[in-house]
């Protein structure tokens, strides 16, 4: 990285968390720093791009704001993204650029999309890039990831069953929060005024386990000390990408059943499948106290694949998560197991390596009580023998992958293939 890259911070956040009132702040606090943003609204009338302009020296014309309109920079404007941070990086040596996120957007593709550029296999070049030839991030690199959260509505959004609609593509409000919180640097968890220091500590010790990697910073009207989101040098996308509580929880498995503030996890795991009814109707009824689940699992129905699954909130979803490595062709699994040696530790002479393995995240939860009704949607001893495919199966059905070797379940804890996970309602 050059001396000179321009550190770039990118801000993200539900509707109504204080990105925009902190990054007006932000402007405010920062006289000794030459900084340009920019921001992404939904709407055709880019609404936070005039908060920004009227409430700061920051004005358009002064070619020190940028708007993205019409669309979201995790998605379909990520080429417009890389554009736009490459013009400005061309202007002048700016000492930072601050990327507000619309309340929509997921960290992750934003992040992605500021590390890779248009090496990105599924991101065309765009016709500015193919014209001018600029390599957008030559001058600058991702530097912090920032999540805003309103320590008011937190546990409301969570408990919420909004469905968000992203140009198109629906996204669980509560789902949509955990992903925000799961992939960041830094938490500004804002709004602190609206609450007492009992509720403070409680929405702190979820956001610690769903995310242990962050630095917390407490905030009221948005208030913050420039240093703690700028020029932090904290960002590292393999760190970022891997450090959500409930990959640490199945990377180093604990139950912690004694949390002051009554945030807890368990990991499940198990050598034979769920019956797909029961797990179905456990599913409609799953417990409100889980904020979060993530995992891979076997279903009796679905022999020859993995399922993944995934709890945020009130959102649950399941998902492809590959071809277990049993079922492939003697050349390609003994490849596999030549590659991944622990592998070896966990083959059962019979399942090969199907198993169930979930994290469970959740607060003021009953570890006995789920791990018993988990348990109990498991085949018992006569129905592993009997007729598995007699077994009604609700769960929705997915389109192989490419190539299956490649998508083997021992990356399903990792890879949910998000794009083909359905969410439950099974009963409707």
């Amino acid at each position: 990285m050059s001396d000179n890259s321009i550190p770039v911070t990118v801000l993200s956040g539900i509707l109504g968390a204080g990105k925009t009132t902190v990054l007006n702040h932000v402007l405010h606090e920062s006289d000794d720093r030459d900084l340009a943003v920019l921001v992404n609204d939904m709407g055709e009338v880019n609404v936070d791009a005039d908060l920004v302009a009227e409430s700061s020296d920051i004005a358009d014309e002064d070619e020190e704001l940028v708007e993205l309109s019409n669309g979201c920079i995790c998605c379909e404007l990520r080429g417009d993204l890389l554009d736009a941070i490459g013009e400005l990086t061309q202007r002048r040596a700016f000492d930072g650029i601050i990327v507000e996120s619309t309340g929509v957007a997921e960290p992750l593709p934003v992040a992605q999309t500021l590390t890779l550029g248009f090496d990105q296999s599924d991101l065309d070049p765009t016709e500015f890039y193919e014209e001018t030839g600029i390599e957008p991030l030559e001058g600058c690199h991702l530097d912090t990831t920032v999540t805003v959260v309103d320590a008011h509505q937190f546990h409301t959004a969570m408990e919420s069953d909004e469905i968000l609609d992203d140009d198109g593509t629906k996204k669980h409000l509560g789902d949509l929060l955990v992903e925000q919180v799961e992939f960041c640097d830094v938490l500004v968890l804002n709004k602190c005024d609206l609450v007492d220091e009992e509720t403070l500590e409680k929405v702190e010790s979820t956001l610690e386990v769903l995310q242990p990697r962050a630095e917390i910073v407490r905030t009221e009207h948005g208030r913050i000390d420039p240093d703690n989101i700028l020029e932090t040098d904290r960002f590292d996308f393999e760190d970022a990408s891997q450090s959500a509580g409930w990959i640490k929880e199945l990377q180093e498995p604990h139950e912690s059943a004694e949390d002051e503030h009554g945030v807890t996890s368990f990991v499940f795991e198990a050598r034979r499948p769920f019956h797909p009814e029961r797990f179905a109707d456990l599913l409609d009824a799953f417990p409100d106290a889980v904020v979060r689940a993530k995992g891979h699992f076997w279903l009796a129905t679905r022999e020859d694949e993995a399922l993944t699954f995934n709890v945020a909130g009130q959102s649950v979803r399941v998902g492809p998560g590959g071809q277990w490595i049993d079922t492939l062709p003697a050349d390609e699994r003994r490849d596999h197991l030549e590659a991944t040696p622990q592998l070896e530790e966990l083959w059962h002479d019979r399942w090969g390596d199907r198993n169930v393995r979930l994290v469970v995240i959740g607060t003021e939860m009953d570890h006995e009580s789920l791990r018993d009704d988990l348990a109990d949607c498991l085949l018992t001893d006569d129905e592993l023998e009997a007729d598995w495919s007699a077994f009604a199966d609700r769960f929705p059905t997915f389109e192989p992958p490419e190539s299956e070797a490649e998508d083997a379940a021992d990356d399903a804890d990792v890879d949910d293939q998000q794009e083909q996970t359905e969410e439950l309602g099974i009963a409707d």
